[in-house]
Formats: C-alpha cells, sequence, structure tokens
C-alpha cells in the first residue's frame, strides 16, 4: 500500500520553486504567529484547509447505502442501512464519523457532493496539483490561496502551514505563507527539560543572533507544550469512546489532532492568521478498505469535531471554516483485494458555526452512467473555491481564479 503523505507530494510536484519554499520554509516560529495576537478583526473569518493525502474513498465516507448499484459494486464492502450514520432515507456517513454526524445535526456541517473538475487525472500527484493551483488544463506554478495571499498583502503569517515544508497552495507569485514546523524537542538522555528552558532564557549584553536563539529556545517549548496539551487532548476522546487510537496507516495518530491545537489556540488569540494549512495523509487504500478506512476517518473524525467543538464556545472560533477534501474519490467497483482504485470525483466537507449546515448539496453522481468507471463530476471545484474566496476571505475570486465566474452561493451564514 502507498501511503501518501504530503512529503511525498511535495517531492514529486514541481510547483513550487526553491525561492517559494524558502520565503516560507523555517522563517517563523508558533512564537512569531502568537506575537500577532489580538490583530484580527472583528468581523475576519478564519480558513481552515484540512487535506487528505492518498485519495479519500468518498463513497466510503458519505455512503449511497440505498443504492443498489453500490452493494453491487462493492459485494465486501459495502455499509447496510443499520451500520450507516443516516443523513436521509438513502445517504449516510461512515459508522466512524460519529462527531461529524454531530456536527451535522447541528447544522455546523455541510457536504457537497459530486466535486471534481474536467478530464480528471488519476496520478496522486497530478490531481493534488490541480486541486492545489486550481489549474486543471496546464500545470500551475502557484497555488490559489498563495495567489490570494499576493492580493492580501504577502505577510507570509496571514497564511500558514502547521508542516516543515510549505505546501504549493500557498506559493504565491511574489509571495509565500509561511511554514511552521511542529516537530518538537527531542532531548538527549543528559539534558533536562529545566536545561531546556534555561536556554530559552536571552542573557544580559548578548548579541542580536544570541537572542534570537534564544527565542527560539523558548518557542520550541510552547510549542511541545501546545502539541501535547492537543495530543492529551485526543487521547481523552479516544478513552471517553472506548477506542484506541488507529495505527492501521502507519501514521502517528495524533498528528491531525497536534496540528489544530495549535490552530485553535492561534484562533482564540486573535493573531493575524487567515488561512491554516493542515493535512492527514494515509487514504490510499489499495486492499483491505473497508477496516482500514474506517479507522483513518476514526482519527480525522476525533480531531475535527473536537476542534470545531472547541471553536463553538467562542466569538473568534465561531468565525472559523473548515474545508476538507482530497485529490480524488475512488472507483465505484471494489478490486480483487476488496480494496479500491484510484477514481476522479467526490465529496467536499465544509464545517463550522459560519456554514450553512445540516445538508447535502448537490445530487449524488450515478453509480451506473460511468466515466471510465468512475463518477461524473457535476460541481467544478473552482465554484467552491470562489465562494470561499469572496464569503470567507472576503476577497475578489476573479485575479485569483483566472478570470473565472462560476461560483456556489448560499454556502455559509451571514452572506459574507
Amino acid at each position: 500500500m502507498d501511503n501518501v503523505t504530503r512529503r511525498k507530494f511535495l517531492i514529486a510536484s514541481g510547483v513550487v520553486g526553491a525561492s517559494a519554499v524558502a520565503a516560507g520554509a523555517g522563517a517563523y516560529t508558533v512564537a512569531d504567529i502568537l506575537g500577532t495576537a489580538d490583530t484580527t478583526g472583528p468581523n475576519d473569518r478564519v480558513l481552515v484547509l484540512l487535506t487528505l493525502y492518498g485519495g479519500n474513498d468518498g463513497l466510503a465516507t458519505v455512503v449511497p447505502y440505498a443504492d443498489a448499484a453500490y452493494h453491487d459494486a462493492r459485494p465486501q464492502m459495502a455499509y447496510d442501512a443499520a451500520d450507516v450514520l443516516r443523513l436521509d432515507e438513502s445517504t449516510g456517513l461512515n459508522p466512524a464519523l460519529a462527531g461529524l454526524k454531530s456536527l451535522y445535526d447541528g447544522q455546523r456541517l455541510a457536504i457537497v457532493r459530486g466535486v471534481g473538475y474536467p478530464k480528471p487525472d488519476r496520478s496522486h500527484f497530478r490531481s493534488m496539483d490541480i486541486w492545489q493551483t486550481a489549474s486543471p488544463q496546464r500545470p500551475g506554478t502557484t497555488g490559489w490561496l498563495g495567489r490570494w495571499l499576493d492580493t492580501a498583502g504577502g505577510d507570509p503569517r496571514t497564511a500558514i502551514s502547521l508542516e516543515p515544508v510549505l505546501p504549493p497552495v500557498l506559493a504565491g507569485e511574489t509571495s509565500a505563507g509561511a511554514a511552521v514546523a511542529l516537530g518538537g524537542a527531542e532531548l538527549p538522555g543528559a539534558v533536562t527539560p529545566d536545561d531546556l528552558a534555561a536556554l530559552g532564557h536571552p542573557s544580559a549584553g548578548e548579541g542580536p543572533l544570541q537572542a534570537r536563539a534564544a527565542s527560539c529556545f523558548a518557542d520550541l517549548i510552547k510549542v511541545d507544550q501546545l502539541i501535547g496539551e492537543a495530543t492529551e487532548s485526543a487521547e481523552a476522546a479516544d478513552d471517553d469512546q472506548g477506542e484506541e487510537p488507529a495505527t492501521a496507516t502507519g501514521g502517528a495518530p495524533a498528528t491531525l489532532a497536534a496540528q489544530l491545537g495549535v490552530v485553535a489556540t492561534c484562533v482564540e488569540a486573535g493573531v493575524m492568521t487567515r488561512v491554516y494549512s493542515v493535512s492527514q495523509g494515509g487514504f490510499d487504500f489499495h486492499a483491505n478498505g473497508k477496516v482500514s478506512q474506517e479507522a483513518q476517518l476514526r482519527v480525522v473524525d476525533a480531531a475535527v469535531s473536537g476542534f470545531l467543538t472547541r471553536m463553538a464556545k467562542t466569538a473568534r472560533g465561531q468565525r472559523v471554516v473548515m474545508m476538507i477534501y482530497s485529490e480524488f474519490g475512488r472507483r465505484v467497483r471494489a478490486n480483487a483485494s476488496d480494496g479500491t482504485d484510484h477514481g476522479t470525483a467526490s465529496n467536499v466537507l465544509l464545517a463550522g458555526a459560519a456554514v450553512h449546515g445540516g445538508r447535502l448539496i448537490g445530487d449524488q453522481p450515478s453509480l451506473t452512467d460511468l466515466d471510465d468507471g468512475d463518477l461524473k463530476h457535476h460541481t467544478d471545484f473552482r465554484d467552491l473555491y470562489a465562494a470561499v474566496l469572496t464569503d470567507v476571505l472576503a476577497a475578489d475570486p476573479a485575479p485569483v481564479l483566472a478570470g473565472w465566474t462560476g461560483r456556489m452561493d448560499g454556502l455559509f451564514t451571514g452572506g459574507r
């Protein structure tokens, strides 16, 4: 099984030039971001972009359980009506998504079905390249949120990725977002946490470089504390559900929870950041897909639902919009190994108090009228991006999306 991650995608992608990566990677720390506390506008919304690397199976996430063609195509993988978390008389969520079901029932989750782009590509790297650059026709050199950053002043702290390497989506023509690493501290046996803390205090009379080094140590401690709190929270949620964190895909189960824990802290502090990019890898299940998919979705569900529950408690948190997507869905028919192969159109999830939720948006694409075995999309992802740019980031989508004129309306509350 190819455990596709952001790192593999970046290695294979030619989107981001070395200068763009250098502009974001390593230049900023969590302390730099928190240093902009209380600078967000009173009405500014915040976008959290969650990328599921590997090609998440949309039909195993949002399940058309009442469709006979679904059961015929996946006899060993299909869910019956009694298994799913029912949204209506034909559609349900995967049983691992209890937290998202609660968000849906509370009208804080909307599901956009049948999202894709013309002439889809089944390569992980090319398809993700297309989604992140918003350029289906030809290879792009900048990301759609990077181009937005070009129009929003260009300060890297306005859009950050919580991984060491900047993703293409945050690389613009003249600017780039900031990559803020959450690696934590691995101390040699002879070094104690107190020793590390002491290194975080600048000494009188030392030069600016030494003072900067001290502040980096202090920030490292702060990052460890933030990650530790997020991890403990995620583990407590798993204990409450009587579940062990999933490890079927080889990923660290608290990674997404840790990323979102730092996002939550920054949002609550009112920092200047308007866009956060987070990710979870490992969705490429070519064999034994049902059990593995459930395990991975459970990790996502705990992290996302915990984050949005926390965000709902504050006015700043209620301005957060999360968008969850993957580079493609999977083939309709299961393969001989009870897994699924690379497909095309799938679902995009929008969540948060500012989302007009509790809705399935767009029809379920036909499971019999297929494009060479794959779902046909009916919603271009650029229509969705245009709505996000307009109503979440208060930006004109035309210069960001190369003059694209389509747009989805009514996705967010308040008409903004």
